[in-house]
């Protein structure tokens, strides 16, 4: 009986790995509330130069988060500590007109996978940082719950 269980845990396991993630993580936002000056920080380690790869945000926040959008500033680091860029992205949360949230929900609370960059060549192989930091008018950010990247294998699209 346990080396059945065993065997089921296993192949769920295995057929919940997706073969083209390289690296996923996120960090919990202490107590909801998400300071400027909190600045998560994600490294990575790419070999492949060649590959191209989709960068993501992903993030979790509560229903009761007050604003629709989402500002955020990206500054992408290699092993060196070179600034390879910095750049301010908008992240829609919630319908401007509904208020319907989006993403993927379970009660009050809503998943966020949203792409940064799609077929991304990075420029050398190594270590990458890419840090993360909230640019609201509201500090600290109420009911942002935790933030983290996933770097993907682009997959080619069928012509």
């Amino acid at each position: 009986m346990k080396r059945k269980g065993l065997w089921l845990v296993v192949l769920l396991a295995l057929v919940g790995c997706d073969k083209n993630t390289v690296y996923k993580e996120y960090t919990d936002i202490k107590g909801g509330q998400w300071y400027v000056n909190d600045t998560p920080s994600f490294t990575f380690t790419i070999t492949d130069t060649t590959e191209a790869y989709n960068i993501y945000y992903n993030l979790r926040n509560s229903i009761s988060y007050p604003y629709y959008n989402l500002y955020l500033t990206r500054y992408l680091t290699d092993a060196g500590g070179t600034l390879i860029e910095s750049r301010l992205d908008e992240l829609i949360l919630m319908d401007p007109k509904t208020g319907k949230p989006r993403g993927d929900g379970l009660g009050d609370i809503f998943d966020h996978k949203v792409l940064i960059k799609r077929n991304y060549l990075f420029p050398h192989a190594g270590d990458y940082t890419l840090r993360i930091s909230q640019y609201m008018r509201q500090n600290p950010l109420p009911d942002i719950l935790s933030v983290g990247v996933t770097i993907e294998k682009a997959t080619p699209t069928p012509d």
